[in-house]
């Protein structure tokens, strides 16, 4: 076992038993096509009901915007239109508006939430009760500070933050002037880096990256090149696979430390990630809604299918289709029994 502040490699964070709500929140992208199957949906219902199950014969699927939640999506419908008939739609929101449309029927689940809109889970799952917990998705979710193992393995106690401030010239650049530059996350996440550098009284500077694509396409090209970054990064992402990053210790995660997030001095938690259902739909939803009920995975086979769609630049419905033949025993659990 390594000691406090040595490198060790990303793991797979161990879950725990509750949800906070300190987590980024993303954009919610549907995948495909569906504008004009939405305009139907209105009031509180869910979709379109009919079929031989006497359920859904169409689900609105919101898929966050990160390869991940994008690798759920495409498993997801893939299943849903081969194994029981039922056509998807996708429309594009960001997280608070796709619960504000799981709310009202627009949207009948969001596979993967990471937490991040608290004040409306509170009003739509426990006041209003129009949204239901669907359980988790087997995908368990930890946010950081991360640096390459490579320099972690030369300058061993920059895995404590209390240490940053004496390496920031190794991570001064053009953009951040007199300090370190810090990689940011996209703009659209939900991050307390800015509050943490702040109130650590930390000599490093936020460089935003602009998209979740852009800062893989950064922090690949410095990687390859051995130079040193520090930046905001996550479990789980596919490109893991590909390099080996460290995580730099934080103060803990402990409930109430971001609040108010001015004075945070917390890192992040690690929780499961959670699917969220249209109340109208858990219910009435048929066989459609029981299959996004059961449905669940590992980090590891989210991550091989985002790994093909991102990694190798393959079709999401291709990578879909290749994780489906090769785990059956995993997706059979996941179909209503007859």
């Amino acid at each position: 076992m390594p000691g406090p502040y040595a490198p060790h490699p990303v793991q797979p964070p161990k879950r725990k038993s509750t949800m906070y709500h300190s987590k980024r929140i993303r954009f919610t992208v549907l995948a495909g096509a569906g504008v004009a199957g939405m305009l139907a949906l209105t009031g509180c219902g869910a979709a379109e009901t009919g079929g031989s199950s006497g359920g859904s014969d169409k689900v609105t699927l919101a898929q966050p915007s990160w390869v991940g939640a994008q690798a759920n999506v495409a498993v997801a419908k893939k299943l849903l239109e081969d194994e029981l008939d039922v056509k998807v739609d996708v429309r594009q929101m960001d997280e608070p508006a796709a619960f504000d449309a799981l709310n009202s029927g627009k949207a009948d689940a969001i596979l993967e939430d990471w937490g991040g809109v608290p004040k409306k889970e509170k009003l739509y799952v426990e006041e209003k009760k129009t949204v239901v917990n669907a359980g988790g998705l087997g995908v368990e979710g930890h946010i950081g500070w991360f640096v390459p193992k490579y320099y972690a393995e030369k300058h061993p106690d920059v895995t404590d933050y209390k240490n940053l401030n004496k390496y920031w010239k190794d991570f001064q650049t053009s953009e951040s002037g007199d300090k370190g530059q810090f990689l940011g996350a996209a703009p659209s996440y939900t991050t307390h880096d800015k509050e943490l550098i702040k109130n650590h009284d930390l000599n490093f500077k936020i460089v935003p990256t602009g998209s979740e694509a852009a800062e893989l396409k950064e922090i690949k090209r410095l990687y390859d090149a051995k130079k040193p970054f520090i930046g905001y990064w996550w479990q789980p992402q596919w490109m893991n696979a590909e390099i080996e990053m460290v995580e730099v210790k934080l103060p803990p995660y402990k409930e109430g430390c971001l609040e108010p997030v001015e004075k945070a001095t917390c890192g992040y938690d690690t929780l499961e990630l959670q699917k969220y259902l249209n109340a109208d739909f858990a219910k009435n939803g048929g066989d459609a809604a029981q299959f996004l009920k059961n449905m669940k995975w590992s980090t590891d086979d989210q991550n091989k299918v985002a790994q093909m769609i991102a990694g190798e630049d393959m079709d999401p419905d291709d990578a879909a289709a290749a994780w489906i033949k090769d785990n059956k025993s995993t997706w059979e659990k996941w179909l209503p029994k007859k």
